[in-house]
């Protein structure tokens, strides 16, 4: 039998073994399609709802050739759309997507609710919604939150289609990843 300090030496090295060194990775980039049915006459983007981690990438990837799309922040800066996006986060805009597999991405830090849509196809309802973390901010808000305000008046309304196209806030936090209803079952 050992001395309890050889005890503790050889037990510390045995505990030592299994201090394997952790590697922290950065979450995958989350994918959205820019779809488009055969004929042009329905667009979406696929998923139309994902839960993130503050830190991670969304990479949008244009899926189906004809119709060009873009993936644009709710954001005044964004032709004076109304602002849908956390006020500390930056906007963005792809420019057009054209050609299949064309990518564009963007690393949300800020947490609360990203509203988004194509900006040809936003009145068919082309939108999407991120919510990064916790949900808050004027993406979580009524659509209309803005109005009545002075320093708003410029700022261009969601049309009501693509209102009706989000996906609840709620119903993204549930499942973190939400897929369009197809036409058939609206």
């Amino acid at each position: 039998m050992g001395t309890r300090r050889e005890f503790l030496t050889a037990g510390g090295l045995a505990l030592a073994s299994f201090a394997v060194p952790v590697v922290v990775r950065a979450a995958r980039p989350v994918e959205i399609q820019t779809r488009s049915s055969p004929r042009g006459e329905e667009v979406w983007f696929d998923p139309i709802g994902v839960r993130i981690e503050p830190g991670q990438t969304v990479r949008w990837i244009m899926a189906s050739p004809g119709n060009p799309h873009t993936t644009t922040a709710y954001h005044p800066r964004n032709a004076n759309h109304s602002l849908r996006i956390p006020e500390a986060a930056a906007p963005w805009d792809s420019g057009f997507l054209v050609e299949p597999g064309d990518i564009f991405e963007v690393t949300l830090t800020v947490e609360g609710v990203y509203d988004y849509f194509c900006l040809p196809h936003e009145a068919a309802g082309m939108v999407g919604r991120i919510v990064v973390g916790r949900p808050g901010g004027p993406g979580a808000r009524p659509f209309d939150y803005f109005t009545g305000r002075a320093a708003t008046q410029a700022w261009i309304p969601v049309p009501e289609a693509a209102q009706a196209a989000f996906p609840s806030v709620a119903s993204i936090v549930a499942e973190r990843v939400v897929r369009r209803r197809p036409r058939e079952w609206r």
